[in-house]
């Protein structure tokens, strides 16, 4: 297969590149080249002609919790006065602690297939539903095959129901872990825990032990807001990252979210152990969390991805607020340019959460795409593709995606999905959830 586009972007990191496409065999890109060489050469490939549109990456969302659509619109008599009160008044009582298996599967087909409009072909999803465990993940695993994605679940393992509850939480990364690495599939595991403030030191090394021995990353929030780097103050003598550097288990097996309130000294840490970081600049906001030191953390060569949290799942939505939050926090419209933001939302992401070969297109790489219509008022040209779709596209705009060889939606459909009653299917499980606020 070919396919022919007025634009083609191997890695942001480059110009794209006009009137150049490219070839498609099984789940790899194996040619990019111009238009006209690659039907010249190919003359018996399928040709898909594209004219006015781009061929890019795949989106990577590098941190999102499935579940968390179901709290869309939830009923609240009070909104949360600060991160600890949404976190203990509001989202473990309310949301976390209230999830089965039937919410969850529920939320993530919808986000699965919410997700692919936007042009994301790869993710990766952080999961606490702690009376939902064991086998949590297995369920969710069949829903993203179903969906055809790329994907890495995790259950996000803590000890604030109990210590046996912790380690329920940590056999099911395990366990998630040994079978998706036997199979070798598109679904694949990671080992995961929630804060300082939740999990105890022995609890932390344990799980980085667990992950170090089966050769993935370890994942943990960091930093969301001021409540953990204070917590650590008070009560290890030393904020957050200096705390994990002490336990000995900071290093490039270590990925952490969020990471918004660093001192001078935290951010030192992330550069030299080579720590990976996910943004999510939408939710940092709608927590009251902060502005993370994303340019300057990029400065130092951290490798970074961006993620949605959840919240708001339209990509182009996330890159824009990564796009502009800086901007205005640092008074500075040069930080975070668009070509930057492009590839924290593709390669970097993919690197952050440890999938290789992903989030570019050049010969050898997944065949991990999406097809942006850029039928704009204004001419697009190599030197403003990047800002131009990055500021003017949405989801409606992807027309076509592509995973790992396979066209998952085609014309701004979603293959062999219902969306209707996919939805139906999230409101009834939202209402049983909210049934708990009332």
């Amino acid at each position: 297969m070919i396919i022919l586009p007025q634009f083609l972007i191997t890695t942001p990191q480059q110009p794209p590149k006009p009137g150049w496409g490219a070839r498609i065999i099984g789940d790899k890109i194996t040619v990019i080249a111009p238009n006209n060489d690659l039907r010249a050469h190919y003359p018996e490939d399928d040709v898909i002609k594209v004219p006015h549109h781009v061929l890019a990456p795949g989106f990577v969302n590098a941190h999102v919790h499935l579940y968390g659509v179901l709290a869309h619109g939830i009923p609240l008599a009070n909104a949360p006065s600060g991160f600890w009160a949404f976190l203990n008044d509001f989202w473990w009582p309310l949301v976390e602690d209230a999830l089965d298996t039937e919410m969850i599967c529920a939320a993530t087909d919808w986000v699965c297939a919410e997700m692919l409009r936007s042009g994301v072909t790869s993710f990766y999803d952080c999961l606490e539903a702690p009376h939902a465990i064991p086998d949590a993940l297995l369920a969710q695993k069949e829903v993203v095959e179903r969906r055809g994605m790329r994907g890495i679940l995790s259950f996000e393992a803590t000890e604030r129901v109990s210590p046996t509850n912790g380690q329920l939480g940590l056999q099911e990364n395990a366990k998630f872990i040994d079978l998706c690495q036997k199979e070798g599939g598109l679904v694949q595991g990671l080992m995961c825990f929630h804060t300082t403030f939740t999990c105890s030191a022995d609890f932390i090394r344990q799980a980085f032990e667990m992950g170090a021995e089966r050769g993935v990353l370890t994942h943990m929030h960091c930093n969301e807001g001021v409540h953990e780097p204070e917590y650590a103050l008070r009560h290890f003598g030393k904020r957050t990252l200096e705390y994990y550097d002490d336990l000995g288990v900071t290093g490039p097996g270590m990925t952490a979210s969020q990471c918004v309130q660093l001192s001078t000294r935290e951010r030192a840490i992330i550069a030299e152990k080579g720590i990976k970081v996910t943004h999510m600049p939408l939710s940092n906001c709608e927590v009251g969390g902060g502005i993370a030191p994303v340019p300057e953390q990029l400065a130092a060569g951290v490798t970074l991805g961006l993620g949605s949290d959840g919240y708001i799942n339209d990509f182009f939505e996330v890159m824009r607020g990564a796009f502009l939050i800086h901007k205005a926090h640092q008074q500075n419209p040069q930080v975070m340019p668009a070509h930057e933001v492009w590839y924290l939302a593709t390669e970097g992401g993919a690197r952050a959460i440890g999938m290789e070969k992903v989030g570019r297109l050049e010969p050898g790489w997944a065949a991990d795409l999406q097809l942006i219509d850029a039928t704009l008022p204004t001419p697009i040209a190599d030197h403003n593709l990047y800002e131009q779709l990055l500021l003017w596209r949405n989801h409606t705009h992807v027309k076509d995606v592509m995973v790992a060889g396979q066209w998952r939606v085609r014309d701004g459909r979603v293959l062999d999905a219902d969306l209707n009653q996919i939805r139906a299917h999230v409101h009834e499980n939202a209402e049983r959830m909210w049934a708990k606020t009332r």
